[in-house]
């Protein structure tokens, strides 16, 4: 008899991502249900990260990351958000901002610290938090409308909070947390001395008149937080896993200790090609976003013309849609699997981003894919339903 693996991350199954990618491959299905990119973005940043790769060095790159891209996140932060960063102290890099939650929770928690997360989840925090010995306190959105459960949440704060984890633009719900609520986390986070953890990859993925505040720009939050941006998201580029930190010293200097032991580093030309993407002009960040948005529309308009319920997607890649019309007798899972073997088009259960009892009549489709494919996809949709 072999000795017991780690209990904890054995636990949990296979993402759903890759199960629903798995099933869509092997019945050839339009995967509407990963969210990442059918196209790269901007060849000029390949360019200059094949260039730099080519002229090199290939060698080890400082831990916290090479000085262009790290002062390159500090003029991200004043351009966007007038916040003031100190790109030596303040700024770190990491591989992915999945690398980066990691290190956070490593860096912040200690074994019986609290972690307040708000539901629906990103399926890395509570493996992270609970392997850690952390202990995860969980309260929710639900859909339709995604409000904010403010009782609950004061109820799941306490003195022993250390943190709370906070995704702004929200995957998969699309909620775009309003000031109002932020400011309203804030008295919380503030009231029992604790810290944030901000996963905001999506930041530059808000759409019609809503707007992302990060929690840092609130008074009172800017030595708490720990913000979290991802350059896969903002230049479409999610497989070359660049991430980036920014906190307080006193922060990241806890953060960076775990980022040593995780990966130390992160590859050298990607980060030159990023640092010279951050500073792009406005026309680039602007014409992102429309044409995400256009890309949702159109899904929306689609998806709801074959019968779904679509629900209001304010940021990110994704809409989540209730297929409660169509009189299935079934689970959120059942219709994905349904839909994939039926219909050619995969989605990923909602449910899945919930720990128990979730919502079993929603589904996310991801718009990140180009508007042939989209069509193909509401067509085929259109085809099996209509």
């Amino acid at each position: 008899m072999k000795k017991p693996v780690n209990e904890i991350l054995s636990g949990y199954g296979t993402t759903i991502f890759e199960v629903t990618s798995a099933l869509a491959l092997e019945h050839n299905s339009i995967n509407l249900g990963q969210g990442f990119p059918d196209v790269d973005g901007p060849e000029e940043i390949c360019r200059i990260a094949a260039d730099a790769l080519i002229a090199g060095p290939n060698q080890y790159p400082p831990l916290m990351g090479l000085p262009e891209l790290r002062q390159a996140v500090a003029r991200h932060n004043k351009r966007f958000y007038d916040l003031d960063v100190d790109w030596q102290t303040e700024v770190m890099v990491t591989s992915g901002a999945t690398e980066a939650l990691c290190d956070c929770f490593m860096g912040l928690l200690n074994p019986g610290d609290e972690v307040v997360l708000i539901e629906p989840l990103y399926d890395s925090y509570l493996p992270i938090i609970r392997h850690i010995g952390a202990i995860p306190k969980l309260v929710r959105v639900e859909p339709p409308h995604w409000e904010l459960p403010r009782e609950e949440l004061e109820k799941a704060f306490s003195d022993k909070t250390k943190l709370l984890v906070l995704n702004s633009p929200m995957n998969p719900s699309g909620k775009v947390f309003t000031k109002d609520e932020l400011s309203f986390l804030a008295a919380l986070v503030q009231k029992h001395d604790a810290y944030v953890v901000c996963d905001e990859v999506y930041e530059h993925l808000v759409f019609d008149d809503h707007q992302h505040h990060p929690l840092m720009t609130l008074p009172g939050m800017r030595d708490r937080c720990a913000r979290i941006g991802s350059a896969g998201k903002t230049f479409s580029l999610t497989g070359w896993k660049i991430g980036y930190i920014t906190a307080s010293p006193h922060l990241m200097k806890a953060i960076a200790k775990a980022h040593q032991f995780v990966t130390f580093t992160v590859v050298p030309n990607l980060q030159k090609a990023i640092a010279a993407g951050l500073d792009f002009p406005d026309d680039y960040y602007r014409d992102f976003t429309a044409g995400m948005q256009a890309q949702r529309d159109l899904l929306a308009t689609g998806l709801r013309d074959v019968g779904f319920n679509v629900l209001d997607s304010q940021g990110t890649y994704f809409l989540t849609v209730d297929f409660s019309p169509f009189g299935f007798d079934g689970d959120d899972a059942e219709f994905c699997r349904y839909i994939t073997l039926k219909a050619g088009v995969t989605a990923v259960p909602t449910g899945a981003f919930y720990q128990e009892g979730g919502p079993r009549n929603f589904v996310r489709f991801c718009f990140c894919k180009q508007p042939s494919l989209l069509n193909e996809a509401i067509d085929r949709l259109r085809k099996f339903f209509v």
